[in-house]
């Protein structure tokens, strides 16, 4: 399976858990810090995105290792390891393919909402008015977000009616509520496939709601009943396009009337939740990115035979180095033996407690793609005895040049062909 498919995979199994956790805390949180802690809470997902992107520390690796020469074998052609991998390039397309048409669909949605709107014009307030409501008030757009209300705004909603919704919107644009709907929208494309995105992108929606509201309300309490008698007096909506903020929201109306009957909180338990979710962000976090480890228990690490690899085990505080069991060679390409190529092929081969390969990765070659899939192929198949510290197995890692090599007698026997 190719990286990109590796770190998907990854992601999607980390975004589960956090998606999970997230429903799981989310009564606690509320009761903590309310709906603005409830939505800080969802940071944990590009949190936990970006630690699984962030680099690895290198495992030393031994530097001097013996050379395994390997002589050509004609044997089936080059196509033989396509077979192999040609699933995983399945696969991958398939991906990419789901990428594009997600992102094309929220695009679309995007202009024809945006189609709708008409001409807008410039409002004394710093709003714009639109010739059409396909859903508004609503801040719209991504770099230069605007507060956009309908035709018959000033007829339907009285000055503070006015004013509270108009607060609303700005309360929006002020927290970037609009770039965390591109965020959202670029993840929904890229996890397209996720039993659990819709989910999160309808949690995600209402929390980013519930949070404005409240934040909006925070500055005037007095404000709660003229609030909630301006939510019910709009004309409720689905939302119809990804960068677009919505004052009035269908699906969430219920819970936006009840959190505005909430009193006010606490100090302690809001510090408390503050302290809670910066934990948990940062742990999660954390954890997987440690978790690219694997079992990874100690970095120096030597493959027998080598002359090095006693003293390079002893310097490292290991009993023994890793030790090779079976190494296969690899078949040499039948392109490469009919065009007279030869090469040489690095690689970093890591093993897991068990002598097993997890990851294997072209460091350098001669001649970049020619020798390249076979030695993968062929590495993965290997069989190691792990490395020993203080009596116990530990992962490791090896560094591995493959020699491609032909005898003259053969390159004339090539040629002769």
């Amino acid at each position: 399976m190719s990286e990109v498919l590796d770190s998907v995979w990854r992601a999607s199994v980390w975004l589960a858990l956090a998606v999970i956790l997230l429903a799981a805390m989310r009564p606690l949180l509320l009761r903590l810090g309310g709906p603005s802690l409830a939505y800080r809470s969802w940071w944990l997902l590009p949190l936990l995105l970006a630690g699984l992107l962030l680099p690895l520390p290198a495992l030393p690796l031994l530097q001097h290792v013996p050379t395994l020469p390997l002589n050509v074998m004609p044997v089936a052609p080059e196509g033989e390891p396509t077979q192999v991998m040609r699933w995983p390039q399945w696969l991958l397309l398939a991906w990419m393919l789901g990428v594009a048409i997600s992102l094309l669909r929220s695009l679309r949605a995007q202009q024809r909402f945006e189609r709708v709107l008409g001409r807008l014009q410039a409002r004394a307030d710093g709003s714009w008015q639109a010739s059409a409501d396909p859903g508004l008030p609503a801040l719209v757009g991504l770099w230069q977000p605007r507060i956009v209300v309908g035709p018959d705004f000033d007829q339907q909603f009285d000055a503070r009616e006015q004013g509270l919704i108009l607060a609303h919107e700005r309360s929006h644009r002020r927290n970037g509520d609009h770039w965390a709907n591109g965020a959202l929208l670029l993840a929904r494309a890229a996890f397209w496939f996720h039993p659990l995105m819709p989910w999160a992108t309808r949690r995600f929606l209402r929390d980013q709601e519930l949070a404005c509201d409240a934040r909006t309300i925070a500055t005037q309490p007095a404000l709660r009943g003229l609030y909630a008698s301006t939510l019910l007096k709009a004309q409720l909506v689905h939302p119809v396009a990804p960068a677009v903020c919505h004052w009035r929201s269908q699906p969430v109306l219920k819970e936006r009337i009840a959190m505005l009957k909430q009193s006010k909180r606490k100090a302690l338990p809001w510090v408390s939740g503050q302290v809670l979710v910066v934990g948990v962000c940062a742990g999660l976090a954390t954890v997987a990115w440690a978790s690219q480890l694997g079992m990874a228990g100690v970095s120096s690490i030597g493959v027998e035979p080598a002359e090095y690899a006693p003293a390079d085990a002893a310097a490292a505080g290991l009993q023994r180095s890793a030790q090779v069991e079976r190494m296969a060679p690899p078949k040499y390409p039948e392109s490469a033996f009919q065009q007279g190529l030869t090469g040489v092929v690095t690689l970093k081969v890591e093993i897991d407690a068990e002598g097993r390969p997890t990851d294997v990765q072209v460091l350098s070659a001669t001649n970049p793609g020619v020798f390249d899939a076979v030695s993968i192929t062929a590495a993965k198949g290997w069989t190691f005895r792990p490395a020993l510290k203080d009596g116990r197995p530990v992962a490791s890692a090896v560094r591995i040049p493959l020699t491609f090599s032909m005898s003259e007698d053969e390159r004339e026997a090539e040629r002769a062909r």
